[in-house]
């Protein structure tokens, strides 16, 4: 008993105790939703005592808050790595950016719907906008790329938002057993790479770089 105090001590003093808890209440969510797990639970899974969370997080919504923007941030960190396989500012590192954002919301179907819902975030919504808007940056960047254009304009959000609205959707139409009703079958990758090639401007109607 005394070798696990002092386990959870060390954890603690390494600053581990936070991410503990988020990768918990991240399983939690999956298995139960965010409203069917409690504070108490997290800390078990976590293997940390019921008032460690407070040192980090003021509520349950707070911690929830905290697995959202690390979602964000990963889907983000994946959606970025997927793009660099490719030629930058190409349809294919467009549609893979597109790809990974599907198969995230399908792995962590709970977890996506958290980073996306009206919660109130215990009042920090301002502050995941924030980090949303960093992930939806990925998109925005490869956008500029393709278009040969150094900044962010208002054709490369023109031309990013309709390839968002259709990823986003399918992801929902995925984790929502949507897509079970067609009667046909659906290639998700080649569907993410159908909607790229015909959202984007044909190449001649690019920017020169």
């Amino acid at each position: 008993m005394a070798r696990k105090k002092i386990q959870k001590k060390s954890a603690y003093h390494h600053g581990d105790l936070r991410g503990q808890l988020i990768a918990a209440a991240r399983r939690l969510i999956e298995e139960h939703g965010p409203d069917g797990f409690s504070m108490s639970d997290a800390c078990r899974l976590a293997g940390v005592s019921t008032a460690a969370p407070y040192r980090h997080f003021s509520s349950k919504d707070d911690l929830l808050t905290d697995v959202a923007k690390d979602g964000l941030q990963r889907l983000g960190a994946e959606m970025s790595q997927s793009a660099s396989e490719h030629p930058r500012g190409s349809l294919e590192s467009i549609s893979a950016i597109g790809r990974v954002y599907v198969a995230f919301a399908i792995r962590e179907p709970h977890t996506f719907r958290l980073m996306f819902s009206t919660r109130s975030h215990s009042g920090r919504i301002e502050e995941l906008k924030q980090v949303g808007r960093g992930c939806y940056g990925v998109l925005l960047a490869e956008v500029a790329r393709y278009l040969g254009e150094d900044d962010i304009t208002e054709g490369v959000i023109k031309t990013a938002f309709p390839l968002w609205t259709q990823v986003h959707g399918l992801s929902f139409l995925s984790i929502d057993g949507k897509l079970d009703v067609t009667s046909f079958p659906v290639d998700i990758n080649d569907s993410v790479l159908l909607a790229t090639q015909r959202l984007l401007p044909p190449q001649d109607q690019r920017q020169k770089p």
